[in-house]
Protein backbone atom coordinates (compact mmCIF):
# COMPACT_ATOMS: atom_id res chain seq x y z
CA UNK A 1 0.00 0.00 0.00
CA UNK A 2 1.62 3.20 -1.41
CA UNK A 3 0.86 6.86 -0.05
CA UNK A 4 -0.24 8.89 -3.59
CA UNK A 5 2.12 11.78 -3.55
CA UNK A 6 4.02 13.89 -6.19
CA UNK A 7 7.05 13.24 -5.33
CA UNK A 8 9.01 16.95 -6.48
CA UNK A 9 11.21 17.99 -4.65
CA UNK A 10 11.49 21.34 -3.17
CA UNK A 11 12.97 24.25 -5.60
CA UNK A 12 16.01 23.88 -2.59
CA UNK A 13 15.98 20.43 -2.78
CA UNK A 14 19.75 19.67 -1.29
CA UNK A 15 21.27 16.93 0.98
CA UNK A 16 23.09 19.31 3.22
CA UNK A 17 24.18 17.43 5.39
CA UNK A 18 27.64 16.37 4.78
CA UNK A 19 28.66 12.87 7.08
CA UNK A 20 32.46 13.08 7.37
CA UNK A 21 32.16 17.26 7.98
CA UNK A 22 30.08 16.89 10.67
CA UNK A 23 32.20 13.92 12.03
CA UNK A 24 35.41 16.27 11.35
CA UNK A 25 34.00 19.19 13.49
CA UNK A 26 33.98 16.55 16.38
CA UNK A 27 37.31 14.99 15.96
CA UNK A 28 39.12 18.86 16.53
CA UNK A 29 40.91 19.48 19.40
CA UNK A 30 39.16 20.48 22.70
CA UNK A 31 38.48 24.59 22.93
CA UNK A 32 40.49 26.93 25.14
CA UNK A 33 38.58 29.20 27.71
CA UNK A 34 39.00 32.24 25.90
CA UNK A 35 37.62 30.27 22.71
CA UNK A 36 34.04 28.94 24.21
CA UNK A 37 33.98 32.28 25.93
CA UNK A 38 34.02 34.02 22.63
CA UNK A 39 31.28 31.77 21.64
CA UNK A 40 29.35 31.94 24.49
CA UNK A 41 29.16 35.62 24.12
CA UNK A 42 28.20 35.78 20.48
CA UNK A 43 25.33 33.51 21.32
CA UNK A 44 24.31 35.99 24.14
CA UNK A 45 23.74 38.36 21.80
CA UNK A 46 20.99 36.43 20.69
CA UNK A 47 23.26 35.51 17.25
CA UNK A 48 22.97 31.59 16.23
CA UNK A 49 25.98 29.73 16.31
CA UNK A 50 27.93 28.30 13.29
CA UNK A 51 28.60 24.18 12.83
CA UNK A 52 31.91 24.95 14.01
CA UNK A 53 30.76 26.97 16.96
CA UNK A 54 28.30 24.39 17.87
CA UNK A 55 31.40 21.86 17.61
CA UNK A 56 33.63 23.54 20.05
CA UNK A 57 30.87 23.78 22.65
CA UNK A 58 30.31 20.11 22.42
CA UNK A 59 33.56 19.35 22.50
CA UNK A 60 34.10 21.37 26.13
CA UNK A 61 33.46 18.83 28.37
CA UNK A 62 35.93 20.11 31.20
CA UNK A 63 33.68 20.60 34.57
CA UNK A 64 34.66 24.42 34.28
CA UNK A 65 33.48 24.86 30.72
CA UNK A 66 30.27 22.62 30.86
CA UNK A 67 29.09 24.84 34.11
CA UNK A 68 29.54 28.38 32.01
CA UNK A 69 27.60 26.80 29.38
CA UNK A 70 24.45 25.90 31.88
CA UNK A 71 25.20 29.53 33.07
CA UNK A 72 24.91 31.40 29.51
CA UNK A 73 21.76 28.81 28.72
CA UNK A 74 19.84 29.83 31.65
CA UNK A 75 20.52 33.46 31.09
CA UNK A 76 20.01 33.68 27.78
CA UNK A 77 16.63 31.18 28.14
CA UNK A 78 15.57 34.17 31.27
CA UNK A 79 16.37 36.96 28.26
CA UNK A 80 14.20 35.60 25.36
CA UNK A 81 11.39 34.11 26.76
CA UNK A 82 11.52 34.75 30.14
CA UNK A 83 10.12 32.75 33.16
CA UNK A 84 6.85 31.10 30.81
CA UNK A 85 6.67 27.87 30.20
CA UNK A 86 3.89 26.85 26.91
CA UNK A 87 1.95 23.73 28.14
CA UNK A 88 0.17 21.40 25.14
CA UNK A 89 -0.94 17.88 24.99
CA UNK A 90 -0.77 15.41 22.19
CA UNK A 91 -3.75 13.48 20.44
CA UNK A 92 -3.10 10.75 18.61
CA UNK A 93 -5.33 10.23 15.96
CA UNK A 94 -4.05 7.14 13.98
CA UNK A 95 -1.61 4.03 14.35
CA UNK A 96 -1.90 2.51 10.99
CA UNK A 97 1.78 2.86 9.60
CA UNK A 98 4.01 1.48 6.24
CA UNK A 99 6.75 2.18 7.13
CA UNK A 100 8.84 -0.43 9.55
CA UNK A 101 11.05 2.01 11.70
CA UNK A 102 13.38 -0.21 14.01
CA UNK A 103 12.22 2.00 16.96
CA UNK A 104 8.93 2.39 16.69
CA UNK A 105 6.08 0.17 18.50
CA UNK A 106 3.45 1.49 15.45
CA UNK A 107 6.14 -0.33 12.68
CA UNK A 108 4.24 -2.30 9.87
CA UNK A 109 6.02 -5.35 11.24
CA UNK A 110 5.34 -5.25 14.76
CA UNK A 111 2.15 -7.90 15.05
CA UNK A 112 1.39 -7.17 18.96
CA UNK A 113 0.39 -3.28 18.33
CA UNK A 114 -3.63 -2.45 18.53
CA UNK A 115 -4.08 -0.55 15.31
CA UNK A 116 -6.59 1.99 15.35
CA UNK A 117 -8.09 5.48 13.46
CA UNK A 118 -9.70 7.40 15.66
CA UNK A 119 -13.83 8.30 14.19
CA UNK A 120 -14.97 11.55 14.04
CA UNK A 121 -16.89 10.70 17.17
CA UNK A 122 -13.87 9.23 19.12
CA UNK A 123 -12.07 12.34 18.27
CA UNK A 124 -15.03 14.54 19.97
CA UNK A 125 -15.08 12.78 23.04
CA UNK A 126 -10.88 13.18 23.17
CA UNK A 127 -10.99 16.36 22.65
CA UNK A 128 -14.12 17.79 25.11
CA UNK A 129 -12.02 15.55 28.00
CA UNK A 130 -8.78 18.05 27.19
CA UNK A 131 -10.79 21.04 27.34
CA UNK A 132 -11.92 20.03 30.04
CA UNK A 133 -8.92 19.69 31.59
CA UNK A 134 -8.32 23.00 30.31
CA UNK A 135 -5.98 22.44 27.47
CA UNK A 136 -6.32 24.74 24.71
CA UNK A 137 -3.14 23.85 22.47
CA UNK A 138 -2.83 20.24 20.75
CA UNK A 139 -0.80 18.41 18.67
CA UNK A 140 -2.60 15.86 16.57
CA UNK A 141 -0.04 12.36 15.41
CA UNK A 142 -0.50 10.35 12.54
CA UNK A 143 0.71 7.77 11.60
CA UNK A 144 2.47 7.51 8.01
CA UNK A 145 -0.39 5.67 5.91
CA UNK A 146 -2.66 6.25 3.03
CA UNK A 147 -5.82 6.60 5.41
CA UNK A 148 -4.02 9.66 6.50
CA UNK A 149 -3.43 11.90 3.81
CA UNK A 150 -3.24 15.66 3.85
CA UNK A 151 -7.33 15.90 3.09
CA UNK A 152 -7.83 13.79 6.16
CA UNK A 153 -5.13 15.77 8.68
CA UNK A 154 -7.30 19.44 7.37
CA UNK A 155 -10.74 17.64 7.87
CA UNK A 156 -9.85 16.36 11.07
CA UNK A 157 -7.91 20.08 12.27
CA UNK A 158 -10.90 21.56 11.60
CA UNK A 159 -13.15 19.37 13.36
CA UNK A 160 -10.75 19.88 16.26
CA UNK A 161 -11.18 23.48 16.13
CA UNK A 162 -15.00 23.21 15.98
CA UNK A 163 -15.45 21.34 18.79
CA UNK A 164 -16.77 23.36 22.33
CA UNK A 165 -17.06 21.83 25.78
CA UNK A 166 -18.68 24.53 28.30
CA UNK A 167 -15.72 27.09 28.30
CA UNK A 168 -13.35 25.33 26.52
CA UNK A 169 -12.30 25.55 22.88
CA UNK A 170 -8.53 24.61 21.49
CA UNK A 171 -7.29 27.46 20.03
CA UNK A 172 -4.15 26.16 18.22
CA UNK A 173 -3.58 23.06 16.30
CA UNK A 174 -0.08 21.32 15.21
CA UNK A 175 0.81 18.86 13.34
CA UNK A 176 3.11 15.58 13.79
CA UNK A 177 3.03 13.75 10.49
CA UNK A 178 4.76 12.09 7.59
CA UNK A 179 6.24 14.88 5.01
CA UNK A 180 3.69 16.05 2.33
CA UNK A 181 3.94 17.00 -1.22
CA UNK A 182 3.76 20.59 -2.38
CA UNK A 183 -0.77 20.30 -2.46
CA UNK A 184 -0.51 18.50 0.88
CA UNK A 185 1.03 21.53 2.62
CA UNK A 186 -1.20 23.66 0.68
CA UNK A 187 -4.23 21.83 1.84
CA UNK A 188 -3.17 21.48 5.90
CA UNK A 189 -1.71 25.55 5.77
CA UNK A 190 -5.59 26.36 4.50
CA UNK A 191 -7.19 24.46 7.40
CA UNK A 192 -5.29 26.50 9.93
CA UNK A 193 -2.81 24.57 11.28
CA UNK A 194 0.19 25.95 13.51
CA UNK A 195 3.37 24.00 13.70
CA UNK A 196 4.54 21.25 11.25
CA UNK A 197 6.43 18.84 12.70
CA UNK A 198 8.80 16.65 10.75
CA UNK A 199 11.42 14.81 12.96
CA UNK A 200 14.73 13.38 11.14
CA UNK A 201 15.12 11.33 13.75
CA UNK A 202 18.81 11.09 13.01
CA UNK A 203 20.81 13.11 10.53
CA UNK A 204 23.62 10.46 10.46
CA UNK A 205 23.08 8.82 6.39
CA UNK A 206 23.90 5.39 8.12
CA UNK A 207 22.28 4.96 10.63
CA UNK A 208 19.55 6.18 8.95
CA UNK A 209 19.39 3.37 6.79
CA UNK A 210 19.67 1.05 9.29
CA UNK A 211 16.69 2.18 11.08
CA UNK A 212 14.23 3.28 8.16
CA UNK A 213 14.29 0.41 5.40
CA UNK A 214 15.00 1.58 2.03
CA UNK A 215 11.61 0.51 -0.04
CA UNK A 216 9.55 2.48 3.09
CA UNK A 217 8.39 5.63 2.29
CA UNK A 218 10.61 7.31 5.34
CA UNK A 219 13.76 5.25 3.87
CA UNK A 220 14.11 8.31 1.70
CA UNK A 221 16.21 10.32 3.88
CA UNK A 222 16.14 13.38 1.11
CA UNK A 223 12.06 13.24 0.91
CA UNK A 224 12.41 13.69 4.43
CA UNK A 225 15.09 16.68 4.71
CA UNK A 226 13.48 18.30 2.06
CA UNK A 227 10.06 18.37 3.60
CA UNK A 228 10.26 22.15 5.03
CA UNK A 229 11.15 23.45 2.20
CA UNK A 230 8.38 21.98 0.56
CA UNK A 231 6.03 23.64 3.16
CA UNK A 232 7.99 27.19 2.80
CA UNK A 233 7.69 27.14 -0.50
CA UNK A 234 3.82 26.35 0.04
CA UNK A 235 3.40 29.60 2.43
CA UNK A 236 3.55 27.14 5.71
CA UNK A 237 5.96 29.12 7.63
CA UNK A 238 5.78 27.28 11.12
CA UNK A 239 7.84 24.56 11.12
CA UNK A 240 9.41 22.24 13.99
CA UNK A 241 12.36 19.85 13.42
CA UNK A 242 13.52 16.99 16.37
CA UNK A 243 16.32 14.16 16.30
CA UNK A 244 16.03 10.85 18.35
CA UNK A 245 18.67 11.12 20.81
CA UNK A 246 19.85 7.98 21.42
CA UNK A 247 19.99 6.34 17.46
CA UNK A 248 23.77 7.83 16.98
CA UNK A 249 26.16 10.20 18.57
CA UNK A 250 24.21 12.84 20.77
CA UNK A 251 26.50 15.07 19.81
CA UNK A 252 26.30 14.47 15.70
CA UNK A 253 22.69 14.91 16.23
CA UNK A 254 22.86 18.32 17.92
CA UNK A 255 24.94 19.03 14.85
CA UNK A 256 22.39 17.87 12.67
CA UNK A 257 19.94 19.92 14.34
CA UNK A 258 21.83 23.43 13.81
CA UNK A 259 23.01 22.40 10.23
CA UNK A 260 19.00 22.03 9.60
CA UNK A 261 18.40 25.40 11.58
CA UNK A 262 20.88 27.06 9.45
CA UNK A 263 20.07 25.78 5.82
CA UNK A 264 16.31 27.06 6.36
CA UNK A 265 17.31 30.34 8.00
CA UNK A 266 19.78 30.73 4.89
CA UNK A 267 17.55 29.45 2.60
CA UNK A 268 13.98 31.17 3.89
CA UNK A 269 15.30 33.68 6.49
CA UNK A 270 13.17 31.61 8.71
CA UNK A 271 14.63 29.09 11.64
CA UNK A 272 12.77 26.74 12.72
CA UNK A 273 10.03 27.70 15.36
CA UNK A 274 11.02 24.63 17.54
CA UNK A 275 13.57 22.08 17.73
CA UNK A 276 12.44 19.00 19.77
CA UNK A 277 15.20 16.59 21.51
CA UNK A 278 13.42 13.33 22.76
CA UNK A 279 15.48 10.35 23.59
CA UNK A 280 14.98 6.39 22.90
CA UNK A 281 12.09 4.98 25.36
CA UNK A 282 10.79 1.28 25.61
CA UNK A 283 8.08 0.10 23.10
CA UNK A 284 5.83 -2.91 22.91
CA UNK A 285 7.44 -5.73 20.47
CA UNK A 286 10.65 -3.29 19.87
CA UNK A 287 14.30 -3.96 20.69
CA UNK A 288 17.10 -1.48 19.52
CA UNK A 289 20.67 -1.43 20.14
CA UNK A 290 21.10 1.03 23.22
CA UNK A 291 24.86 2.08 22.44
CA UNK A 292 24.05 4.78 21.60
CA UNK A 293 21.46 5.89 25.12
CA UNK A 294 22.01 9.21 26.29
CA UNK A 295 23.04 9.83 29.81
CA UNK A 296 21.25 12.53 32.26
CA UNK A 297 24.18 14.31 32.12
CA UNK A 298 24.84 14.22 28.60
CA UNK A 299 21.04 15.23 28.25
CA UNK A 300 21.28 18.38 29.64
CA UNK A 301 24.51 19.44 27.94
CA UNK A 302 22.69 19.12 24.71
CA UNK A 303 19.89 21.33 25.46
CA UNK A 304 22.13 23.50 27.15
CA UNK A 305 24.32 23.45 23.75
CA UNK A 306 20.81 23.73 21.45
CA UNK A 307 19.81 26.60 23.74
CA UNK A 308 22.86 28.71 22.80
CA UNK A 309 23.29 27.94 19.22
CA UNK A 310 19.73 28.59 18.30
CA UNK A 311 18.59 31.19 20.78
CA UNK A 312 15.70 32.16 18.74
CA UNK A 313 13.96 28.93 18.75
CA UNK A 314 11.01 27.30 21.30
CA UNK A 315 12.58 23.74 22.60
CA UNK A 316 10.04 21.32 23.44
CA UNK A 317 10.95 18.89 26.01
CA UNK A 318 8.28 15.89 26.16
CA UNK A 319 6.11 13.81 29.22
CA UNK A 320 8.95 10.83 27.83
CA UNK A 321 11.08 12.14 30.04
CA UNK A 322 10.68 11.67 33.99
CA UNK A 323 9.71 13.96 36.46
CA UNK A 324 12.93 15.13 38.13
CA UNK A 325 14.71 15.13 34.50
CA UNK A 326 11.67 17.36 33.18
CA UNK A 327 12.14 20.43 36.67
CA UNK A 328 15.93 20.15 36.06
CA UNK A 329 16.55 20.92 32.51
CA UNK A 330 13.38 23.38 32.37
CA UNK A 331 15.86 26.52 33.50
CA UNK A 332 18.46 26.02 31.10
CA UNK A 333 16.28 25.64 27.53
CA UNK A 334 13.14 24.47 27.57
CA UNK A 335 10.22 26.76 26.73
CA UNK A 336 7.43 24.31 25.95
CA UNK A 337 5.80 21.23 27.52
CA UNK A 338 3.54 18.38 27.24
CA UNK A 339 1.17 18.14 30.57
CA UNK A 340 -1.42 15.48 31.42
CA UNK A 341 -0.14 13.35 28.14
CA UNK A 342 -2.05 10.08 27.18
CA UNK A 343 -0.70 8.17 23.87
CA UNK A 344 -2.93 5.32 23.82
CA UNK A 345 -5.11 5.89 21.06
CA UNK A 346 -8.48 6.86 22.75
CA UNK A 347 -6.51 7.51 26.43
CA UNK A 348 -8.26 10.29 27.24
CA UNK A 349 -11.43 9.03 28.04
CA UNK A 350 -10.62 4.98 27.96
CA UNK A 351 -7.76 4.06 29.51
CA UNK A 352 -7.22 4.41 33.53
CA UNK A 353 -4.06 5.49 35.18
CA UNK A 354 -1.36 2.60 34.06
CA UNK A 355 -0.22 2.97 30.50
CA UNK A 356 -1.53 0.32 27.97
CA UNK A 357 2.12 -0.30 26.04
CA UNK A 358 0.09 -2.02 22.89
CA UNK A 359 -1.55 0.77 22.24
CA UNK A 360 1.63 3.06 22.23
CA UNK A 361 3.72 4.59 20.24
CA UNK A 362 6.21 4.29 23.40
CA UNK A 363 6.34 4.39 27.11
CA UNK A 364 6.31 8.07 29.12
CA UNK A 365 8.35 8.82 31.81
CA UNK A 366 5.32 11.41 33.46
CA UNK A 367 2.20 10.34 33.75
CA UNK A 368 1.30 13.52 36.07
CA UNK A 369 -2.18 15.44 35.82
CA UNK A 370 -2.00 18.57 33.93
CA UNK A 371 -3.28 20.19 37.20
CA UNK A 372 -0.16 18.89 39.23
CA UNK A 373 2.40 20.51 36.67
CA UNK A 374 0.53 23.33 36.17
CA UNK A 375 0.88 23.64 40.41
CA UNK A 376 4.45 22.46 40.47
CA UNK A 377 5.95 24.93 37.53
CA UNK A 378 4.54 27.66 39.58
CA UNK A 379 5.75 26.71 43.05
CA UNK A 380 9.25 26.85 40.81
CA UNK A 381 8.57 30.36 39.56
CA UNK A 382 7.31 29.91 36.11
CA UNK A 383 4.26 30.78 34.44
CA UNK A 384 2.43 28.49 32.83
CA UNK A 385 1.10 29.80 29.38
CA UNK A 386 -1.77 28.46 26.81
CA UNK A 387 -1.12 31.59 24.78
CA UNK A 388 -1.43 30.93 21.18
CA UNK A 389 -1.91 34.86 20.30
CA UNK A 390 1.20 35.33 17.48
CA UNK A 391 -0.42 32.15 15.31
CA UNK A 392 -3.22 34.46 15.36
CA UNK A 393 -2.16 37.78 14.65
CA UNK A 394 0.37 36.55 11.51
CA UNK A 395 3.44 36.80 13.66
CA UNK A 396 4.61 33.85 12.32
CA UNK A 397 7.81 32.90 10.24
CA UNK A 398 9.99 35.95 9.60
CA UNK A 399 7.97 38.27 11.43
CA UNK A 400 8.32 36.18 14.86
CA UNK A 401 12.10 35.96 14.06
CA UNK A 402 12.01 39.85 14.03
CA UNK A 403 10.08 40.10 17.21
CA UNK A 404 12.21 36.56 19.01
CA UNK A 405 15.83 37.22 18.08
CA UNK A 406 15.95 40.73 19.38
CA UNK A 407 13.69 39.29 22.78
CA UNK A 408 10.91 41.75 21.73
CA UNK A 409 8.29 38.88 21.88
CA UNK A 410 8.22 38.77 25.79
CA UNK A 411 6.65 42.43 25.63
CA UNK A 412 3.71 40.43 24.26
CA UNK A 413 4.28 36.74 25.77
CA UNK A 414 4.13 37.61 28.86
CA UNK A 415 0.85 39.56 29.58
CA UNK A 416 -0.71 36.98 27.06
CA UNK A 417 0.98 33.97 29.22
CA UNK A 418 -1.04 35.87 32.18
CA UNK A 419 -4.64 36.13 30.66
CA UNK A 420 -4.29 31.86 29.65
CA UNK A 421 -3.39 30.98 32.62
CA UNK A 422 -5.69 33.43 34.60
CA UNK A 423 -8.89 31.30 32.57
CA UNK A 424 -7.15 28.16 33.93
CA UNK A 425 -7.37 29.25 37.24
CA UNK A 426 -10.60 30.64 36.75
CA UNK A 427 -12.06 27.68 35.18
CA UNK A 428 -10.40 24.77 35.91
CA UNK A 429 -7.71 24.70 38.59
CA UNK A 430 -7.90 22.62 41.74
CA UNK A 431 -8.15 24.62 44.55
CA UNK A 432 -4.85 24.48 45.23
CA UNK A 433 -3.20 25.36 42.45
CA UNK A 434 -5.75 28.17 42.68
CA UNK A 435 -4.00 29.66 45.20
CA UNK A 436 -0.66 29.59 44.23
CA UNK A 437 -1.72 30.39 41.04
CA UNK A 438 -3.30 33.74 42.13
CA UNK A 439 -0.34 34.79 44.21
CA UNK A 440 1.94 34.36 41.25
CA UNK A 441 -0.30 36.31 38.70
CA UNK A 442 -0.40 39.36 40.84
CA UNK A 443 3.16 39.01 41.61
CA UNK A 444 4.21 39.33 37.61
CA UNK A 445 1.18 41.61 36.63
CA UNK A 446 3.18 44.28 39.10
CA UNK A 447 7.18 43.25 37.61
CA UNK A 448 5.29 44.30 34.07
CA UNK A 449 7.05 47.73 33.05
CA UNK A 450 4.56 49.26 30.41
CA UNK A 451 2.11 51.19 32.44
CA UNK A 452 -0.59 50.83 29.45
CA UNK A 453 0.13 47.03 28.90
CA UNK A 454 -0.19 46.60 32.59
CA UNK A 455 -3.30 48.68 33.13
CA UNK A 456 -5.00 47.16 29.85
CA UNK A 457 -3.94 43.59 31.53
CA UNK A 458 -5.67 44.39 34.49
CA UNK A 459 -8.72 45.34 33.13
CA UNK A 460 -8.45 41.78 31.06
CA UNK A 461 -7.96 39.90 33.97
CA UNK A 462 -10.72 41.40 35.99
CA UNK A 463 -13.46 40.77 33.13
CA UNK A 464 -12.39 37.14 33.09
CA UNK A 465 -12.59 36.66 36.67
CA UNK A 466 -16.35 38.54 36.91
CA UNK A 467 -17.75 37.69 33.39
CA UNK A 468 -18.12 34.67 30.75
CA UNK A 469 -15.58 36.60 28.58
CA UNK A 470 -12.32 35.08 27.18
CA UNK A 471 -9.72 34.78 24.89
CA UNK A 472 -8.01 38.42 25.31
CA UNK A 473 -4.71 38.70 24.10
CA UNK A 474 -2.09 41.72 23.01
Amino acid sequence: MELKLNKTLSKNAVDFINDDLLEDLLKQPHPDRHRVDDIIAKSMAKAPLQLDETAALLLADDPGAVEKIFEAARELKRTVYGNRIVLFAPLYIGSYCINDCGYCAFKRSNPDAQRRTLSPEDIEFQVKALENHGHKRLILVFGEHPKYDAEFIAKTVRQVYDIKEGRGEIRRVNINAAPLDHEGFRIVKAAGIGTYQIFQETYHHATYAKYHPKETMKGDFLWRLDGLSRAFECGADDMGIGALFGLYDWRYEVLGLVNHSLHLQEKYRVGPHTISFPRLRPAHGVTFDDRYMVSDDDFKRLIAILRLSVPYTGMILTARENPEIRRTVMEFGVSQIDAGSRIELGGYTEVGDAQVMEKEQFSLGDTRSLDEVMRELMQMGFVPSFCTACYRLGRTGEQFMEFAIPGWIQNYCTPNALSTLTEYLVDYASPETRKVGIKLVADEVAKIPDEKIRTTLEKYLDRIRTSDDRDFYF
